[in-house]
């Protein structure tokens, strides 16, 4: 099951199956740029991200989505920032598989980022940890070479403390009052105009979309939360009073800060609770 759209004319890839060299060169050709772009100086040490892809299949994990973000300077197609999750052979048919999410550019657009994630095979969304569990940021510049292996056993070593995480968010139990208060801070999180009220309410962001997911532990919470924001399609109305229907989160960027953020309200709440 393919989808072809990350934002407006970007490309994305996700698959039920490892993906290829071939399929990820047709959607994100950046990710394996055999030098950095013209525009880069000799200071700038260039970080091959198909080299690191290749490194990373060696031990057991392989790409399941890609994206890169579109570009108005066709120059730039080649080297632009990309994105790869990946996750372990051994997890594919689990109800959640622990992931490796890459962030990196050969034009300068980006830094090196490894970041420690989930994947819930149930809904196909992303969750991605906070800085609270792994997140490894190499600049291109200086003896990166150690940086980047460094940072991989990093993020491996993050996913013991994510599960813990999950578990003691499984065991945290939250009243509707509680629910309500989280689901309100979530809202800001992406829609932050103090001038502009969401269009849409905590109660429908709170909805759950299968029945599993009625539960009232946090971390069923904070799934329903997550999916209901970056997937979108939910019914409110414009600041002026204009039906509208939400837009899915659009970008890598904004999709890895609003999940990374979500998490760590998640988690702070998680530790209030305790």
């Amino acid at each position: 099951m393919l989808a072809s759209r990350f934002a407006s004319r970007s490309p994305i890839l996700r698959s039920d199956s490892p993906l290829s060299d071939d399929q990820i060169h047709r959607v994100a050709p950046s990710i394996f740029a055999d030098a950095p772009h013209e525009s880069r100086s000799e200071r700038y040490a260039y970080i091959p991200t198909g080299q690191v892809l290749t490194e990373l299949r060696k031990e057991g994990f392989q790409p399941f989505m890609v994206a890169q973000t579109r570009v108005r300077d066709e120059g730039r197609r080649e080297h632009t920032k990309h994105l790869i999750r990946l996750r372990h052979a051994s997890q594919i048919n689990d109800a959640i598989a622990n992931e490796i999410i890459l962030l990196n550019s050969h034009d300068g657009t980006s830094s090196y980022q490894m970041l420690a994630g989930a994947f819930r095979f149930v809904c196909q969304n992303g969750l991605v940890c906070g800085d609270t569990v792994a997140d490894v940021r190499v600049p291109h510049k200086g003896d990166v070479a150690g940086q980047v292996i460094e940072g991989a056993y990093e993020v491996l070593s993050g996913f013991e403390r994510v599960k813990e995480s999950r578990e003691a968010m499984q065991a945290t139990m939250l009243d509707e009052g509680e629910a309500e208060v989280f689901a309100r801070a979530a809202l800001s999180l992406k829609y932050d105009d103090p001038n502009k009220p969401a269009p849409i309410t905590e109660s429908q962001i709170l909805m759950p979309r299968r029945f599993d997911d009625r539960r009232p532990d946090l971390w069923s919470v904070f799934n329903r939360t997550q999916e209901n924001l970056t997937k979108g399609g939910l019914s409110g109305r414009s600041a002026n009073g204009r039906r509208q229907s939400t837009r899915p989160v659009q970008g890598i960027d904004s999709d890895v800060r609003l999940n990374r953020a979500l998490w760590l309200l998640a988690d702070g709440l998680r530790q209030l609770k305790a």
